[in-house]
């Protein structure tokens, strides 16, 4: 059981102590969640595998009590096994499914882009010692300096922003993913605007952005968890004519229907729209 309450968590930062993977975010608030302080490991992108005893090259890793628990998954998993009697994050495995399907559509449409856009950045706030590494290390990745996937990043984040569409409309009709509370859906979705949040050079996302006040309150989470030192604004891409609408001005089609079906009056308009019925015959 955790010692005064207290796990320690290996954190990845930036030079600014700021932290920086999506992953580690994730295990961050999901720590928060289940109501324990944090006993602090801080390093970058080298050295992983001496600060976790040889137990791990990558992050996060968790020690409970002399306990390792490594990969964020595992470890939220490992939490609500260990600490029943605390607040739930999965509670049940098709929440885990359901919100591995969310977590790999948010990479699809907006890690993928935004990691390029950012990749100067990514690699510029690091530690001095970190910087070879994650220049060659991207490199193989992505198959091109970092100072061309920059290129032409400014067509890139108003494209970006309609895809989120699908996260908007959810997130208008209910509080958290979680509903009335957060849980680990949410800390994963989360984690992908932390993380935005920790490498931007630029605001990626409109000022009026509906989805800014979920971000915002998740940030503010645990005494402001996610409003630690080096973190940049989200907010304030000014858009260009010519540019795509950034989000639905309306409401958004969510389950098929725009609207709940409580009678034929909750569906008329919509039935009229679909089946001409409601349109004037010409003059």
């Amino acid at each position: 059981m955790a010692k005064d309450n207290k796990i320690t968590f290996f954190d990845l930062t930036h030079e600014s102590g700021c932290t920086t993977s999506p992953f580690v975010w994730a295990t961050k608030y999901a720590l928060k969640h289940k109501g324990f302080d944090l006993d602090v490991v801080p390093g970058g992108f080298t050295g992983i595998l001496d600060r976790t005893g040889g137990r791990s090259e990558r992050l996060p890793v968790i020690c409970d009590d002399g306990e390792y628990v490594l990969d964020s998954w595992l470890i939220a998993e490992y939490l609500d096994a260990k600490y029943p009697d605390r607040p739930t994050l999965i509670g049940d495995p098709s929440v885990k499914v359901l919100t591995q399907f969310l977590e790999t559509w948010l990479w699809k449409t907006v890690v993928g882009p935004w990691a390029r856009c950012f990749a100067v950045q990514y690699r510029d706030r690091c530690f001095p010692h970190d910087i070879q590494y994650i220049t060659e290390s991207r490199l193989r990745m992505w198959g091109k300096p970092m100072e061309e996937l920059i290129v032409g990043r400014e067509d890139v984040f108003p494209k970006v922003l309609p895809e989120m569409e699908l996260l908007r409309g959810i997130l208008r009709e209910h509080k958290w993913l979680g509903g009335e509370t957060p849980n680990y859906a949410d800390y994963r979705a989360l984690a992908v605007f932390l993380w935005a949040a920790s490498i931007a050079d630029t605001p990626p996302m409109t000022e009026d952005d509906p989805l800014r006040d979920w971000i915002d309150r998740g940030f503010d989470l645990y005494g402001g968890l996610g409003r630690i030192p080096g973190m940049s604004p989200l907010f304030g891409l000014n858009l260009r004519e010519g540019d795509p609408e950034p989000f639905a001005k309306g409401p958004s089609l969510v389950a098929g229907l725009v609207k709940r079906n409580t009678g034929p009056a909750s569906t008329a308009a919509e039935t009229a729209h679909i089946t001409g019925k409601g349109e004037k015959a010409p003059a």
